[in-house]
């Protein structure tokens, strides 16, 4: 009867081991992919911001047509790579291609904002101001965002990468997240929209 008893205990032991780990694995993912769409929305809003800076820079900046195409091309690419990501953000490729797209876009709009400081009636534009103050809160909430998301992907692959769970982990298809991680040092900062 010892016996017996020792073996289902041993036998539930088993059996309930991997269940644990897959059900905190699958809570873990979870969060990261919530995480990720927090960034989505204000991606989203930054992008719906974009086109509308462009056209009031448009009316000022007609010299400067390159780098107002390069922003919208820079802005379109971003928000193609975004899409990718939104649909799988544990995706290491397309994370890394939207961080490839976000830099481009960071540029961009520096530039933009750089070449702006030329035309003084653009700075003084009311609707300019405002959408710079927008773009510039957007940003601000991209970060944080961004830090929500990486700690939930550090999380995740801490878990993941712990013994046992490393093994179930990999048995169960759990593979490693990417972080979010601005890649050059340009980026770190928000693109300066003061006007």
């Amino acid at each position: 009867m010892t016996t017996l008893i020792i073996l289902i205990v041993l036998l539930a032991v088993i059996i309930g081991i991997p269940i644990v780990i897959y059900n905190r694995m699958v809570s873990l993912r979870n969060r990261f992919k919530n995480a990720f769409a927090q960034i989505d929305v204000q991606l989203k809003r930054r992008y719906d911001l974009i086109p509308n800076l462009v056209n009031i820079a448009k009316e000022y900046m007609k010299h400067e047509r390159e780098t107002l195409e390069a922003v919208i091309q820079a802005r379109n690419q971003a928000q193609q790579a975004e899409k990718k990501v939104a649909d799988q953000p544990d995706d290491p490729q397309a994370m890394q291609q939207l961080m490839g797209a976000e830099q481009s876009l960071t540029g961009a709009l520096g530039r933009l904002f750089a070449l702006s400081e030329n035309y003084p009636d653009l700075k003084a534009n009311q609707n300019m101001m405002q959408l710079s103050e927008e773009l510039s809160s957007t940003e601000n909430k991209i970060a944080f965002a961004r830090q929500a998301f990486n700690d939930a992907v550090m999380n995740y692959n801490i878990t993941r990468e712990k013994f046992p769970n490393i093994i179930f982990a990999n048995m169960f298809g759990f593979t490693h997240a990417r972080q979010f991680e601005v890649e050059i040092s340009e980026e770190r900062e928000a693109p300066e929209v003061s006007f």
